[in-house]
Protein backbone atom coordinates (compact mmCIF):
# COMPACT_ATOMS: atom_id res chain seq x y z
CA UNK A 1 0.00 0.00 0.00
CA UNK A 2 1.58 3.20 -1.22
CA UNK A 3 0.01 5.57 1.31
CA UNK A 4 0.32 3.51 4.49
CA UNK A 5 0.95 5.79 7.44
CA UNK A 6 -0.04 8.93 5.54
CA UNK A 7 -2.76 11.33 6.63
CA UNK A 8 -4.96 13.12 4.09
CA UNK A 9 -7.56 15.86 4.36
CA UNK A 10 -9.91 16.04 1.39
CA UNK A 11 -12.25 19.03 1.16
CA UNK A 12 -15.73 18.50 -0.24
CA UNK A 13 -15.34 14.75 0.08
CA UNK A 14 -18.76 13.64 1.30
CA UNK A 15 -19.73 12.86 -2.30
CA UNK A 16 -18.63 12.93 -5.91
CA UNK A 17 -15.00 13.21 -6.94
CA UNK A 18 -13.89 13.98 -3.37
CA UNK A 19 -15.47 10.77 -2.13
CA UNK A 20 -13.78 8.81 -4.93
CA UNK A 21 -10.42 10.25 -3.86
CA UNK A 22 -11.15 9.31 -0.24
CA UNK A 23 -12.04 5.74 -1.17
CA UNK A 24 -8.89 5.37 -3.27
CA UNK A 25 -6.63 6.86 -0.60
CA UNK A 26 -8.04 4.57 2.10
CA UNK A 27 -7.54 1.58 -0.22
CA UNK A 28 -3.91 2.65 -0.55
CA UNK A 29 -3.48 2.77 3.23
CA UNK A 30 -4.02 6.43 4.14
CA UNK A 31 -6.09 7.75 7.01
CA UNK A 32 -8.51 10.24 5.46
CA UNK A 33 -10.45 13.17 6.89
CA UNK A 34 -13.76 13.43 5.04
CA UNK A 35 -14.02 17.22 5.34
CA UNK A 36 -17.29 18.74 4.20
CA UNK A 37 -19.66 21.57 5.05
CA UNK A 38 -22.38 18.92 5.44
CA UNK A 39 -21.25 17.03 8.55
CA UNK A 40 -24.05 14.45 8.37
CA UNK A 41 -23.07 13.53 4.81
CA UNK A 42 -19.39 13.43 5.83
CA UNK A 43 -20.19 11.07 8.71
CA UNK A 44 -22.21 8.79 6.44
CA UNK A 45 -19.42 8.68 3.86
CA UNK A 46 -16.75 8.02 6.49
CA UNK A 47 -18.81 5.17 7.96
CA UNK A 48 -19.29 3.65 4.51
CA UNK A 49 -15.59 3.92 3.63
CA UNK A 50 -14.41 2.29 6.85
CA UNK A 51 -12.10 2.58 9.82
CA UNK A 52 -9.44 4.72 8.15
CA UNK A 53 -11.90 7.51 7.29
CA UNK A 54 -13.38 10.02 9.70
CA UNK A 55 -15.64 13.05 9.31
CA UNK A 56 -14.85 16.70 9.89
CA UNK A 57 -17.11 19.72 9.44
CA UNK A 58 -15.32 22.21 7.24
CA UNK A 59 -16.44 25.52 5.78
CA UNK A 60 -13.63 26.67 3.47
CA UNK A 61 -15.01 30.22 3.55
CA UNK A 62 -14.34 30.47 7.30
CA UNK A 63 -10.73 30.74 8.53
CA UNK A 64 -11.57 29.42 12.01
CA UNK A 65 -13.14 26.34 10.43
CA UNK A 66 -10.08 25.82 8.22
CA UNK A 67 -7.70 26.13 11.17
CA UNK A 68 -9.83 23.80 13.30
CA UNK A 69 -9.89 21.14 10.57
CA UNK A 70 -6.10 21.17 10.16
CA UNK A 71 -5.63 21.03 13.95
CA UNK A 72 -8.09 18.13 14.18
CA UNK A 73 -6.08 16.16 11.61
CA UNK A 74 -2.83 16.94 13.44
CA UNK A 75 -4.33 15.83 16.77
CA UNK A 76 -5.81 12.63 15.39
CA UNK A 77 -2.95 11.48 13.16
CA UNK A 78 0.15 13.32 14.31
CA UNK A 79 0.33 15.50 11.22
CA UNK A 80 -1.06 16.32 7.82
CA UNK A 81 0.70 14.72 4.84
CA UNK A 82 -1.73 15.35 1.98
CA UNK A 83 -4.34 18.02 1.24
CA UNK A 84 -6.72 17.66 -1.68
CA UNK A 85 -8.57 20.92 -2.30
CA UNK A 86 -11.74 19.60 -3.90
CA UNK A 87 -14.56 21.72 -2.42
CA UNK A 88 -16.32 23.69 -5.12
CA UNK A 89 -19.58 25.36 -6.03
CA UNK A 90 -21.12 25.76 -9.46
CA UNK A 91 -23.77 28.09 -10.82
CA UNK A 92 -25.41 26.67 -13.91
CA UNK A 93 -27.07 29.95 -14.80
CA UNK A 94 -26.26 31.60 -18.10
CA UNK A 95 -23.31 33.96 -17.73
CA UNK A 96 -25.53 37.01 -18.26
CA UNK A 97 -27.77 35.89 -15.39
CA UNK A 98 -25.22 35.16 -12.64
CA UNK A 99 -25.81 37.54 -9.75
CA UNK A 100 -23.10 39.36 -7.84
CA UNK A 101 -24.03 37.40 -4.70
CA UNK A 102 -23.69 34.10 -6.53
CA UNK A 103 -20.35 35.13 -8.04
CA UNK A 104 -19.01 36.24 -4.65
CA UNK A 105 -20.03 32.91 -3.07
CA UNK A 106 -18.42 30.97 -5.94
CA UNK A 107 -15.22 33.01 -5.61
CA UNK A 108 -15.20 32.60 -1.83
CA UNK A 109 -15.36 28.80 -2.05
CA UNK A 110 -13.56 28.04 -5.31
CA UNK A 111 -10.71 30.55 -5.17
CA UNK A 112 -10.30 32.01 -1.68
CA UNK A 113 -11.19 28.72 0.03
CA UNK A 114 -8.57 26.90 -2.01
CA UNK A 115 -5.92 29.50 -1.17
CA UNK A 116 -6.60 29.61 2.55
CA UNK A 117 -6.78 25.81 2.85
CA UNK A 118 -3.47 25.61 0.98
CA UNK A 119 -1.91 28.14 3.37
CA UNK A 120 -3.11 26.34 6.50
CA UNK A 121 -1.95 22.96 5.21
CA UNK A 122 1.41 24.30 4.06
CA UNK A 123 2.03 25.95 7.44
CA UNK A 124 1.24 22.66 9.17
CA UNK A 125 3.50 20.67 6.85
CA UNK A 126 6.38 23.15 7.17
CA UNK A 127 6.11 23.24 10.97
CA UNK A 128 6.21 19.45 11.09
CA UNK A 129 9.33 19.38 8.94
CA UNK A 130 8.35 16.37 6.84
CA UNK A 131 6.96 18.08 3.76
CA UNK A 132 3.76 16.93 2.15
CA UNK A 133 1.61 17.12 -0.95
CA UNK A 134 -1.12 19.58 -1.91
CA UNK A 135 -3.42 18.85 -4.83
CA UNK A 136 -5.76 21.56 -6.10
CA UNK A 137 -8.70 20.34 -8.18
CA UNK A 138 -10.36 22.41 -10.88
CA UNK A 139 -12.82 21.64 -13.62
Amino acid sequence: MRLTGKSALITGSARGIGRAFAEAYVREGATVAIADINLDAARKTAAEIGDHAYALKLDVTDQASIDAAVKAVESRTGGLDILINNAALFDLARIVEISRASYEKLFSVNVAGTLFMLQAAARSMIARGKGGRIINMAS
